[in-house]
């Protein structure tokens, strides 16, 4: 049976301003694990400074200096943190050791939330995304219609963290935390488990034009940052049995998980790992490295992953505003690990942008297109044309960018 150390994962929380909340992980290792755990502390919204990692490839030791906020629930972060590291069990020696029949968590029951409202006012939906967020529900597609008469029904198919949705008092407590949002607003709310349809083919059938596709995911990375401010080199000398990876690059937020994501999905072994900023917006990371217990040495799968790793870092995210017919369309696409996890807080971070420029989202879908060999998460929003004569797409879309990567 798996057992799971409490000390496994300790926070010691910030005690000044200014200072770093300090996380250690002390776990069994496997493929990945840092990927893992850098999503969690993504999803809690918060950024990574300095870490330090280290792995004899069964056990490992992780160190992450963290920004933390005053709304942080520290508790909740830890025990997200503890479900992801890996279970162990105890052998003759009483040495502890992983076991790989537990790396594979069952898929999470995906639920239907379905409501109405009696106004679309602007901000109602980031209003709703953030309740769902609060209560640890994960959305993973979305789809809102304004009727004319200015009612609004949302369809939101969520996974629970808790897993817990299935139970009438969970159930109660979505509603009254809705509820409590909208006021008399609500007209009606029903939860349901999601068909197996909804589970089993999450693929979006909707049609993406080929401008879209050849716009948003063409692998020119002269996109969001100019590619000659990243550094990335690969070092077969300092080692004799790793290879040493170095990169500069501008930060951003969920930066460190951009280069595990990556990493764990070519199935790169990190064994020891050092990362902080260096300047105002630079970020320096030292990974020594292997695969299948083996330098990195052919030059053209450094090339291949060299470019992978500069095109995750120069545009870990697209984004366009551009027209659907005589509407405008914001798109934002987030690349979707292999193992099936997308980027978190995306759609949370969207609308946030579109609400600080007061503009109403009119409808929304989220969907994922095999696009170029890959799997996308597709967000297409789309805005209420009225309220646009004062702002420019160009606007929209910078600020769209700016929340996704933390530039404020």
């Amino acid at each position: 049976m798996g057992i799971l150390n409490d000390d496994a994962v300790l926070i010691k929380e910030a005690q000044k301003e200014g200072e770093n909340t300090l996380i250690t992980v002390n776990c069994p290792d496997k493929t990945g694990l840092g990927c893992d755990l850098c999503r969690i502390i993504l999803l809690f919204g918060l950024s990574i400074a300095k870490g330090d990692v280290s792995t004899d490839g069964t056990w490992c030791y992780l160190v992450f200096w963290v920004v933390g906020k005053p709304t942080t629930r520290w508790y909740l972060l830890r025990d997200r943190l503890l479900e992801v590291c890996p279970p162990c069990t105890p052998a003759m020696s009483e040495i502890f050791y992983f076991r790989p029949e537990f790396q594979q968590p069952k898929p999470p029951k995906v639920f239907l939330l379905k409501f109405w409202c009696t106004f679309d006012r602007k901000g109602l939906l980031h209003d709703v995304t953030k309740v769902l967020y609060e209560l640890e529900l994960t959305v993973k597609r979305v789809k809102v219609f304004t009727a004319p008469d200015g009612t609004v029904m949302d369809l939101m198919f969520v996974t629970d963290t808790r897993e817990l949705l299935h139970t009438k008092k969970r159930q109660e407590e979505t509603k009254s935390q809705l509820n409590a949002m909208l006021g008399d607003n609500m007209i009606s709310f029903e939860i349901e488990l999601a068909g197996h349809d909804v589970t089993c083919h999450s693929q979006g059938s909707a049609f993406l034009p080929p401008a879209i596709t050849d716009d948003m995911f063409s692998f020119d990375v002269g996109g969001t940052l100019a590619s000659d401010r990243v550094s990335i080199k690969f070092d077969n000398h300092l080692s004799p049995s790793h290879t040493l990876i170095h990169i500069i690059c501008q930060d951003h937020k969920g930066l460190i998980y951009d280069i595990m994501r990556t990493l764990k999905d070519y199935n790169i072994q990190v064994s020891y790992g050092r990362f902080s900023v260096k300047a105002k917006d630079k970020y320096e990371v030292d990974l020594l490295t292997q695969v299948d217990g083996k330098k990195i040495v052919d030059l053209k799968k450094q090339d291949v992953l060299c470019s992978r790793l500069r095109m995750e870092l120069i545009r870990p995210l697209r984004v366009e505003v551009m027209n659907r017919g005589p509407d405008t369309e914001l798109l934002v696409a987030n690349p979707v690990e292999l193992a099936g996890k997308g980027r978190p807080l995306v759609f949370y971070d969207i609308t946030l942008a579109i609400t600080s420029l007061n503009i109403r989202i009119f409808s929304v879908e989220i969907a994922r297109h095999i696009i170029y060999d890959r799997e996308w998460e597709v967000y297409r929003v789309l805005l209420d044309e009225g309220d646009l004569v004062s702002v420019t797409r160009s606007t929209i879309k910078q600020r769209v960018v700016k929340n996704l990567m933390g530039w404020e």
